[in-house]
Parts: structure tokens; sequence; C-alpha cells
């Protein structure tokens, strides 16, 4: 199919190549030579879409190809037929008839109804609005089932953890849903399954964090795009308090105004913050006043030097180390 970008340079063509006839129908649009509703049999000035579509019918039967058995007039009542759905696919459309109607009142504008006419031909049927909101639904699908997947993963490795299925039976003793026998094991009662009883309730009380949390709506694309404008107006309202309480009235900072100020120069989100970052270091990034930049890019080099340290005093990136050094590369065996 022709892109729309196309569409100028045709018509330019089409423009010039038109342009030694005098003003009028152009054979290539439309109807051609003849007037649509003419075509159809109805008056432009009492048009109805029930009258059009009766006539079409009628036209349609009476010229319908199948009905001819002469060759040449099969020939004939072909083209008639092209023309009369032409005629009607024009004006049933409410655009392309607003277009066509145009095209009748200022047939000296060539140019401009030549462009019409074919940008109506190769744009896309489809309403944008509905592929936007097609694609972000499918998107949001996949997010949510992505989620869901990811967080049964992490429910299935904490049930065969120790710590956590230990937590769970304890749990559920407590409760009266699992019970224990003489010799410490868990007793098989009738209905219930003990391994379905753990896991529930390892779902209840784990609190799984990241990327394999739980599934949830409020994390999808379609819930975003929803609250979008609440969002932005969130983001002014904080924006111009921020502004208002420290930049204009001066006020010292708080403990969230620093909070906010260490992640932003740490180039970490919330979630981030709070899943790599133990007490120990945010009560030496608050010692070190780390809400200042100079300080928390000094905080974060050393902490980064020490890292550094750490991995070259490990064992096994010493032996990696004189590994390399001695064989110089590693790669499969019989790799070409």
């Amino acid at each position: 199919m022709r892109s729309a970008i196309g569409v100028p340079i045709i018509v330019a063509l089409l423009f010039f190549v038109q342009g030694c006839e005098s003003v009028g129908f152009a054979p290539e649009l439309y109807c051609g030579l003849e007037n649509c509703y003419d075509v159809l049999q109805i008056q432009r000035e009492e048009f109805d879409k029930q009258k059009l579509a009766k006539a079409y019918r009628a036209l349609a039967r009476q010229y319908h190809p199948d009905r001819v058995k002469n060759k040449e007039e099969k020939i004939l009542a072909e083209e008639r037929f092209r023309v009369i759905a032409t005629a009607y696919e024009t004006l049933k459309d409410e655009e392309a008839k607003t277009t066509y109607d145009y095209y009748l009142d200022h047939p000296d504008q060539r140019f401009y109804n030549y462009y019409q006419y074919y940008r109506l031909r190769v744009a896309p049927k489809v309403d944008v609005r509905i592929v936007i909101v097609g694609t972000i639904l499918v998107i949001s699908l996949f997010q949510f089932l992505s989620a869901k997947h990811k967080f049964s993963e992490a429910i299935e490795y904490a049930t065969g953890v120790g710590k956590f299925r230990n937590m769970a039976i304890k749990d559920g003793i407590d409760r009266g849903l699992l019970e224990m026998d003489k010799n410490g094991k868990l007793k098989k009662i009738k209905g219930v399954d003990n391994d379905s009883v753990i896991k529930q309730i390892i779902i209840e009380n784990l609190d799984v964090t990241g990327g394999y949390k739980k599934e949830s709506v409020y994390d999808t694309l379609a819930w975003h795009t929803i609250i979008f404008p609440l969002t932005i107006f969130r983001y002014l309202k904080w924006t111009a308090q921020w502004y208002w309480r420290f930049s204009i009235k001066k006020e010292e900072l708080d403990e969230e105004a620093k909070f906010y100020l260490i992640r932003k120069y740490l180039g970490v989100s919330q979630l981030e913050f709070d899943q790599r970052f133990t007490d120990v270091d945010i009560d030496d990034l608050f010692e070190k006043e780390c809400w200042i930049k100079a300080n928390c890019e000094k905080w974060k080099a050393e902490k980064e030097a020490a890292e550094q340290e750490k991995m070259a005093q490990s064992g096994r990136y010493k032996r990696y180390k004189r590994y390399m050094k001695n064989a110089g590369t590693i790669s499969f065996v019989d790799e070409e």
C-alpha cells in the first residue's frame, strides 16, 4: 500500500498532467465524469442515508454482471456496477461525502481536490484511538501475567527454603490449620493438603518486593495511563511546594527532603533505595550529610572503592587473576 508520504508527490504529478484540461470533473476522481448523486439517481439537497442504501440496492440488482449473459453487455455491466459501487462508497462515508461535496462546489481547486481524494484512499481506516487503547491493554495484560508468573516463582522458591517453611508450619499449627504427631512430623489430615496450607500461609505472610512482588493492576501501563493527569498534577504541586519552601522561604530541609536529595544524587528510585541500602548505610549517609551533592558523590566513590577492594581480596577473584595471567584467555574446548 502506498504510504501517506507519497501522496503529495502523486498529487503533484497528476496536477501537472491535468493542468491543460478545463476545470470540471476529473476522470481519475470519484465517479469520473459523472456526478455520484446522479449515478445513484438521488438529489443532493434531499440526501438521506436510508434513501442512499435503497437506491444503491436497486441499481446494484439492475446492473449486476451476473444478470447479463452476453459477453459484451457483461463488460459494460461490470463497468457500470463499479461506478455505482464507487458512488455508494463515496456518499455513505461522512468524511468522503464532505470531501466530495467540496469537490463539487470548488472544481477550480484541482490540486487540493486531488490531494483530498488520494489522502482518503491511502489513509488507514482503523481509528487510531482504538489502536492506542488496544496496544495499552495488550501491554498491560502482558505486564500483569509476567508479574504473576514471577511472583509464583518467588513463592515456589520460598516454599522450598527451610526458614520460611518452618515459620509457615509454626503459624499453621498456631492457627489450628496443621497438626504435629508424636514424632514431630505433620499429621496427614483427611481433606487437608499440608503443602497447599503451607504455601498459602507463605503467600499471606511473605513480603516480596522488587521484580518478584505480587502482581497488581496498579503496576500496569493501563492504570498509569488513567492516572497520568493526576500524576502530572501531583508532580507540579510537589515542585511548586518544594520551590516555595526551600527556595523562597529558605526553610531548613526536613528528613523527607533530605531522603529525596540523597536518592536523587545517588541516582536511584525509592524502590531501589529501599532494597539496596541497609539501615547502616542510611545512618552513614545522614551522618556524612549526603543530601549535599559533594558529600554524596564522595560517599559513593568511597563505597565503590571499598567494594572493589573487597572483591580484590576475595579468593575467587585472586584465583581468576592468576588464571588469566597464566592462561591469557578463556574459551570452550574445540572452539573454532
